[in-house]
C-alpha cells in the first residue's frame, strides 16, 4: 500500500514522529473531517515535540544525575521545612542557568540536598541546557586518572561548555593540592557564564578553610559568590523514606560579590 511506503519514507528521514503521527491519524475518524492544512500541521507539530522529547531524554542522560527521578513539581512544603515553594519555582523558571549564577545548597546528611540540586539539573535538561553530576569526594581520583591519559584538557573544554555543573558533597574529604589546583580552573572557566550547583554539608563559612590554600581559596569563593542563591534545608532526615521529597528554606537570593 501507499500509505506503507510514505511510512517507510518518513523513517528512512529520520522523522520518526511525523510517522507516528500519520499512523494515528490513520485510526482516528474525527480527521477525515479536517483540511490537508490542518492534518499537515499536526503532523509537523507531532514531529517537533518528539524531537524535543528525545533531546531531552539524550540530555538526562549525558547529566549521569544521582536522582534522575528527581524533579522540582514533587518538592515536599510540608510545615517544619520551611520551604516556599515560590522561591523555588521562580530561581527554576528564571536565566540564572543563562545568567552563569551559583546555587549553594548546604544542610544536615539526609536533608535532601542532592535531591534538591538534582531536581533543579533535572529541569534545566527539560529546558534544552546540557548538564553534568560530579562529586566532589572522586573528583580527585577523576583528575589523576585524566592528567595521567592526556584527557584533561580536553574534560576541562566540554565542563567550561556545559550549562549546569552539580558538584555533590563538597567538603565532604580533604582534597590535594593537585586537585585544589585543577578545582580552581575548572570554577573560572564557569564563572559569569555557566551556572554551577554546589552542595555541602559544610556551612559555607567553613568552605575557605576546607580548601586550604588561601591565595586559591580566595579566587575560587571570589567567583563562586559572585552571583548565587543559596538554600539551606532543614528538617530530618528523607532517608529510608522512599516517597518523600526533600524541603528547604530560603536563606537569600541573588547576591552580588
Amino acid at each position: 500500500m501507499m500509505i506503507n511506503t510514505t511510512l517507510e519514507q518518513l523513517r528512512s528521514l529520520k522523522l520518526a514522529g511525523m510517522a507516528t503521527g500519520l499512523q494515528e491519524q490513520l485510526t482516528q475518524a474525527g480527521m477525515t473531517g479536517m483540511s490537508f492544512e490542518e492534518r499537515l500541521a499536526l503532523l509537523v507539530d507531532r514531529e517537533v515535540h518528539w524531537r524535543s522529547d528525545k533531546r531531552q531524554a539524550r540530555l538526562l542522560k549525558a547529566a549521569h544525575l544521582k536522582y534522575p527521578q528527581a524533579c522540582i513539581e514533587d518538592i515536599d512544603t510540608r510545615p517544619g521545612r520551611g520551604l516556599d515553594r515560590s522561591a523555588v519555582m521562580s530561581l527554576a523558571l528564571g536565566n540564572w542557568i543563562e545568567s552563569g549564577h551559583s546555587v549553594l545548597i548546604t544542610g544536615l546528611t539526609g536533608a535532601g540536598k542532592t535531591w534538591l540540586a538534582c531536581a533543579l539539573a533535572q529541569y534545566a535538561c527539560r529546558r534544552g541546557h546540557t548538564a553534568l553530576y560530579q562529586r566532589v569526594p572522586r573528583l580527585g581520583e577523576e583528575l589523576r586518572i585524566r592528567h595521567g591519559n592526556g584527557t584533561f584538557g580536553k574534560w576541562l573544554i566540554t565542563l567550561a561548555k556545559t550549562d549546569v555543573l552539580l558538584l555533590d558533597d563538597w567538603g565532604m574529604a580533604g582534597i590535594d593540592s593537585q586537585t585544589r589546583a585543577d578545582l580552581l580552573e575548572i570554577i573560572d572557566d564557569r564563572a559569569g557564564n555557566k551556572a554551577t550547583i554546589i552542595t555541602s554539608q559544610l556551612p559555607i563559612e567553613h568552605w575557605h578553610a576546607w580548601i586550604g590554600d588561601a591565595t586559591i581559596a580566595d579566587a575560587i569563593l571570589d567567583r563562586v559568590m559572585q552571583k548565587n542563591h543559596r538554600f539551606n534545608l532543614m528538617g530530618d532526615s528523607l532517608r529510608g523514606n522512599a516517597k518523600s521529597s526533600p524541603t528547604a528554606t530560603r536563606q537569600a537570593s541573588q547576591k552580588s560579590a
